[in-house]
């Protein structure tokens, strides 16, 4: 297997991976949305709400903001050597939200969480949560765990994690007469005219719709549109939860950990 970096920022990242086949891709994507774990607010303690959101409803927002995580600093609360249904600073932490005194109106963002752990904290500052009026104030203890995807979605530490076959686009330079047309389709730039001449350009783009290929008038079409079934297009994006380096790296390591389990198995059934 070969795997190239196309592209990467803080929470995005492209790769080209070769010499494999949908079933790996499949399962690495699998294992990103639902077993890689991530810490989300999981239990909160209302001392106060005098806000216009229901209690339930402004615990449901709370899950739902992504935090920072520490996958060696915490524990899955099964695993933790506490066994406390309550959680120890080893698999938990305490986030507390205190907003009062309000003149005229106030949004009530993310940023105004304070974690006892400035590790674990929200990724973004500027989540709105509420809005409060003269009068109206929020006191509350959020706490925190690791979780996984297969639990609630809260804690898939992805927003989008997808593959496709890398495109293979041949024009037949013999039939085509440079009309045009499948450039005029072609939403991603890929068909360009050049010195009467369709050439192909930025192919990692192509979506593999064949909208080229309808629009040609040669009978039959002058452009093939296929795809390398052993080669895959792999797009990541992290909620900023965990970099997404570390996300790649952690699916490998538990689809490693299951073949090799899997393998044990398999020796004993013999």
């Amino acid at each position: 297997m070969n795997v190239e970096i196309v592209d990467k920022t803080d929470t995005t990242m492209r790769l080209i991976i070769r010499d494999t086949d949908a079933s790996f891709m499949n399962s690495l994507r699998r294992i990103m949305l639902t077993e890689v774990p991530a810490m989300a607010i999981e239990d909160v303690v209302i001392v106060e709400n005098s806000s216009v959101l229901h209690d339930e409803i402004l615990a449901h927002r709370l899950g739902f903001i992504p935090l920072t995580t520490d996958l060696n600093s915490y524990n899955l609360p099964e695993e933790c050597p506490c066994k406390s249904e309550f959680g120890c600073n080893l698999c938990r932490v305490a986030l507390a939200l205190k907003v009062e005194d309000v003149k005229d109106m106030k949004t009530v963002y993310s940023g105004d969480l304070i974690s006892e752990n400035p590790d674990i904290r929200p990724v973004s500052d500027r989540i709105p949560i509420t809005k409060l009026v003269s009068g109206q104030k929020i006191k509350l203890e959020a706490y925190a765990r690791l979780g996984k995807g297969e639990a609630h979605a809260k804690w898939q530490p992805v927003s989008m994690c997808a593959y496709k076959f890398f495109p293979q686009i041949r024009v037949d330079e013999k039939r085509c007469d440079a009309c045009k047309e499948c450039v005029k389709v072609c939403s991603k730039q890929i068909l360009v005219a050049v010195d009467k001449k369709i050439e192909v350009r930025n192919l990692i783009d192509c979506t593999l719709c064949e909208e080229c290929v309808d629009a040609c008038p040669a009978d039959p079409s002058a452009i093939e549109v296929t795809w390398d079934k052993s080669t895959f297009i792999y797009d990541i994006e992290s909620t900023g939860a965990l970099p997404v380096e570390r996300i790649v790296l952690e699916s490998s390591s538990i689809l490693g950990k299951k073949a090799g389990e899997f393998l044990k198995k398999l020796k004993k059934a013999k």
